[in-house]
Parts: C-alpha cells; structure tokens; sequence
C-alpha cells in the first residue's frame, strides 16, 4: 500500500473512532433509528439526540464532581 494511502487511513480512523462512539450510544442506549423521509426530518431527529445525550454526559459529569468535591 502506497505510503499516502496509508496516511490518509490513519487520519480516517482516528476521527472514525472519535465519532463512532456517540452514535453507537445513541443507537444502543437511545434507540435511536433514523426512518424518517427528508433530509429536515432526519437533522432534527439526529440534533435531538445530539442533545439528548450531551445532556445526558452533562448530568453525569456534574454527579461525578459532587461526589468527589
């Protein structure tokens, strides 16, 4: 495999693996299935569980520092 190739791989998977977490939460977790028509419908649908569960992590987080403050 040519040496730009395999740059251009690793640089892919590290994003890849910073992204594929949140939304293997949200599919697990959340249930969250996208079966929606259009592209407005499925943007709100994925910024509500972004939301969700960013809001989720904040609560976890803000019991966390209570714990150990």
């Amino acid at each position: 495999m040519p040496t730009h190739v395999k740059r251009a791989n690793s640089t892919r998977s590290r994003i890849r693996a910073l992204v594929e977490h949140p939304f293997a939460d949200q599919k697990h977790c959340m249930g969250l299935r996208i079966r929606t028509m259009g592209l407005a419908r499925t943007t709100i649908k994925i910024g509500m569980a972004n939301m969700a569960c960013n809001i989720r992590r904040l609560i976890y987080h803000e019991t966390q520092r209570v714990k150990c403050a």
